[in-house]
């Protein structure tokens, strides 16, 4: 079944009355997407998503469409690895790889939905009907000192069995940060924290170890995502698991990771990594690593899903039976109309889980009222 149409759908939502939140590197002041809209000869649509600005992506779409219209949809992955040997001066990091991802998504929500599958049967079979989240929230603020405490006592409300906050404007505040969050959240809640690369090695090991009394179960993005060297020195004398890789596009830089041993879990953004097509190659150096993958989400509804597909295909091994730490999906629970009102059925938690999308493709159906609602001029 042959493409006729590519298209990108610029997404824009400001954050009108909330407060900007974010990271220690920036905040947001809203957020935006690219989704990726592929039309089949039989008029079978599929939907993806691609990360980053969506101005600079539409710039490639008709570079793009010019190679994959007219393609098999099944036989599209072998387009990707061309474009990507033909034009390797463009690199394998920045915005087309992030455009091949959304391509990579839409092109397997068709395929699910020519075949009566979901996605996740096609990466590998559906292992899991639900997927277990760490809620992603803590977020910093203009004014981090008076805001955190709110949000804390809001997850701690909510209950969530896993939670991440942000932390990176030093190793005092972080101190003090994840001190608060243990306090309020309680000692068996699995609490993440998250630096956003804000750190050289030196402040990243002393911000490590005043953190290490408090059982975090990673420290995320502690360097740079340049930095392989440095993160192999880190992990060598880090007393928490490492967790990085959303910054990464394709196997190749993970591969670098791994090789510089300078991370326990890998998180692939599936919106920019390279797609389905390059997630499941990261998920299988992963497996012949022995390291964890756990999926960073922090774009729409359309990305969230295929999050939600890729985890619950993946395999528990070396885990049987009993599995001491199940694989998590990063749910953002920022400000985000663009994950709460982009689908005729949101996807929400439930228990800390998130069912996987019943139906073939993703599972979703996109309302096409919200994508006139959201367009970005």
């Amino acid at each position: 079944m042959k493409l006729t149409a590519v298209q990108f759908l610029a997404l824009s939502a400001p954050l009108g009355a909330a407060k900007p939140y974010g990271m220690s590197k920036l905040l947001a002041t809203g957020r935006q997407s690219t989704v990726v809209r592929l039309t089949l000869a039989d008029g079978t649509i599929g939907y993806g998503e691609a990360w980053g600005m969506p101005a600079v992506n539409r710039g490639y779409e008709a570079f793009l469409a010019n190679y994959l219209v007219g393609t098999d949809v099944f036989d599209i992955e072998h387009a990707f690895s061309r474009i990507m040997a033909r034009h390797y001066h463009f690199g394998v990091q920045g915005p087309m790889l992030a455009c091949i991802s959304g391509i990579d998504m839409a092109a397997k929500d068709a395929i699910g939905k020519l075949l009566g599958l979901p996605v996740s049967k096609l990466l590998g079979g559906q292992r899991l009907d639900r997927v277990p989240i760490y809620a992603s929230g803590g977020y910093l603020t203009e004014t981090p000192r008076e805001d955190f405490r709110p949000q804390l006592d809001e997850l701690a409300a909510a209950g969530y069995p896993a939670v991440k906050i942000k932390i990176g404007l030093g190793p005092d505040s972080d101190e003090e940060r994840v001190a608060l969050a243990r306090d309020v959240l309680g000692k068996d809640v699995e609490l993440l924290a998250d630096i956003n690369s804000n750190y050289t090695y030196d402040l990243a090991l002393e911000s490590i170890e005043r953190l290490a009394p408090y059982r975090l179960g990673w420290i995320e993005e502690p360097l740079s995502p340049a930095d392989h060297a440095g993160y192999g020195r880190l992990r060598a004398r880090s007393r928490l698991p490492i967790a990085t890789g959303e910054a990464l596009y394709t196997v190749f830089d993970f591969k670098t990771l791994v090789d510089a041993g300078g991370v326990d879990v890998l998180q692939p953004d599936l919106t920019l990594c390279g797609g389905f097509w390059q997630g499941r190659k990261i998920a299988e150096l992963a497996y012949a690593n022995h390291l964890r993958v756990s999926p960073h989400v922090w774009g729409g509804a359309i990305g969230l899903a295929a999050g939600l597909h890729f985890l619950a295909s993946l395999p528990a091994y070396p885990h049987s039976d009993n599995i001491p730490k199940p694989a998590l999906l990063e749910y953002d629970l920022g400000a985000n109309p663009l994950r709460t009102e982009l689908l005729t059925r949101p996807i929400t938690v439930e228990d800390g889980f998130v069912a996987v999308p019943a139906g073939p493709g993703l599972g979703i159906e996109v309302d096409e009222d919200a994508l006139q609602r959201f367009a970005a001029n």
